[in-house]
């Protein structure tokens, strides 16, 4: 059910239009012409199921757009289990019930992702890692003196 609608090109935009022939291809979009394609979604559908992180999953959620995707890595290092998306490997099932999922969720979830908070994801799992090498174990305390600061 509904419009799919395909952002992109590449090689294979000439294959899959010949699968799809019901799917409307945009080919390339960037910047507020982008945006508006992503604000007009009921849906963001990520079929890969090898991209590593998926920066276009937090570019829909900061659209209000929740997601469907393969639960695999990259949707589930952003998603988790956040109530923003459905991982699930039947995307058809996904996308109907994401269509359930608040556009202001999407929202919210999407603006706890800044520079910061990453920069700081970084930092901690760096020291942590630290501080598991055998090496490091006496200098625990300089390393929770550490802060980042933003």
């Amino acid at each position: 059910p509904g419009t799919k609608v395909v952002v992109g090109d590449g090689p294979a935009r000439a294959a899959l239009e010949r699968d799809f022939p019901n799917a409307v291809f945009l080919g390339a979009r960037q910047g507020e012409a982008l945006a508006q394609v992503y604000a007009a979604a009921d849906v963001f559908v990520f079929p890969s199921k090898t991209d590593t992180y998926g920066l276009v999953l937090l570019e829909a959620l900061a659209s209000g757009v929740p997601v469907a995707a393969f639960p695999v890595t990259g949707p589930r290092d952003v998603i988790g289990d956040a109530p923003v998306g459905v991982l699930s490997d039947d995307l058809q099932a996904a996308c109907l019930e994401a269509l359930d999922i608040p556009r202001q969720a999407c929202l919210d979830f999407a603006a706890d992702h800044t520079w910061v908070a990453s920069a700081r994801a970084f930092i901690d799992n760096v020291t942590r890692v630290w501080l598991l090498d055998p090496e490091h174990r006496s200098s625990r305390s300089v390393a929770k003196e550490s802060r980042l600061v933003a």
